[in-house]
């Protein structure tokens, strides 16, 4: 089993969790780890060390002293917290760690620029995926476009930060006062100028879409400019394209903080519209599903087409029962195979969102908690009712 151990930030989630969705659940434990590295107001980053050892120390008491599953845990433990101690990038706001020594050494360590909500230590059958889902969406990979008839500015930006940047530079048209062009001749002259820098810069950033695998544009220009961007875009791009206003000669962090704000909008405009649609799916017996017993059923299913889930839904933790009611065959009994009693913490959101990754449906994080709360905080548009 593959496993990664990360000593820079990260810039995509993508690969980390594409691997810790397809790992298969085990009777031993499987420590998934999240820590907020962010330094408060005075530069101090903040120190996990008396956390992680109060969590551990009360999970190490729900195995047998000789167990396999304590065996596993306690060399994990030693390499989480040697990780914490040596690895972490003092850039770092975040941290997401997860192990399991007894299935193949397996350890996967992500360190990101953004920060994770609250510190969490998770043991389970499985890796505990909501807050990296939950990240991977509040901070997609994206590029925009600054630019204006002349010069344009193309950032990539992933995970809260700067991927890449580059210049993309057209031909200026100058007058010539003796011997010029007629005003008419020169005008054409400029357009077809400006005609051609909008082909250029489309050009190029239909390369970054395809090499970066960007899913969401953002383009900031004058009125001029704008209208020569589009004309240009492939039918395919014009869906991820949002536009807006911003000054050409903004810094990268401006523009990064501008942008990532208007998608955020965006998000939000789009989950209330997919809740009214969900809702009226639902009340007309159509494709949708509410509720955590329904959704999760049609999940196991595999029917989710797409997974509508609250943000806020990890607070909320069912009990065990409620869940192996459902999913019984896919959870291990409480003792795991062994006389040992293990502590089988099942999370909701992770069990949905897991689900929902493994069976190839989209998962959308509704941020606004009021718009699910009739539902429990889930629901599901499905690909067929049985």
């Amino acid at each position: 089993m593959a496993s990664t151990i990360t000593e820079q930030l990260a810039t995509t989630i993508e690969e980390p969790l594409a691997r810790l969705v397809a790992f298969e659940p085990t009777t031993l434990p499987v420590l998934s780890v999240y820590l907020n590295t962010q330094p408060d107001q005075h530069g101090r980053t903040p120190d996990v060390a008396p956390y992680l050892h109060r969590e551990f120390k009360a999970l190490a008491r729900t195995w047998e002293p000789n167990s396999p599953e304590r065996h596993s845990f306690d060399r994990d433990v030693e390499r989480i917290v040697s990780y914490v101690t040596e690895k972490i990038d003092p850039a770092a706001n975040g941290v997401a760690i997860f192990a399991c020594w007894g299935m193949e050494e397996f350890f996967e360590a992500i360190q990101l620029t953004t920060p994770v909500n609250d510190n969490r230590v998770y043991a389970y059958n499985q890796p505990d995926l909501f807050q990296l889902a939950h990240l991977d969406e509040q901070y997609p990979r994206y590029a925009a476009v600054l630019t204006d008839t002349n010069t344009a500015r193309i950032f990539v930006f992933g995970l809260g930060h700067v991927i890449d940047a580059e210049a993309v530079k057209g031909k200026k048209v100058h007058r010539v006062k003796v011997g010029g062009w007629s005003q008419a001749r020169y005008q054409r002259r400029v357009g077809n100028a400006h005609q051609e820098h909008a082909k250029e810069v489309i050009e190029r950033l239909g390369q970054i879409v395809r090499d970066d695998h960007v899913s969401h544009i953002i383009l900031a220009g004058d009125s001029v400019v704008i209208p020569l961007l589009q004309e240009q875009l492939p039918q395919e791009m014009v869906p991820m394209v949002e536009v807006m206003k911003l000054d050409i000669h903004a810094s990268d962090q401006d523009v990064l903080t501008a942008t990532l704000e208007k998608l955020q909008q965006q998000d939000a405009k789009t989950a209330g519209e997919k809740v009214d649609r969900l809702m009226q799916q639902y009340r007309a017996r159509g494709l949708a599903v509410v509720g955590f017993e329904e959704t999760l059923e049609a999940l196991a299913n595999g029917q989710v087409d797409e997974l509508l889930i609250s943000g806020a839904l990890e607070a909320s933790h069912p009990q065990l029962e409620e869940v192996e009611a459902i999913l019984a065959p896919e959870i291990p009994d409480s003792n795991g195979g062994t006389e040992s009693e293990e502590p089988r913490q099942v999370s909701l959101p992770d069990l949905l969102v897991t689900k929902a990754k493994q069976t190839g449906a989209a998962v959308t994080f509704i941020e606004d908690a009021t718009l699910l709360e009739s539902t429990g905080g889930v629901g599901a548009f499905l690909r067929w009712r049985a």
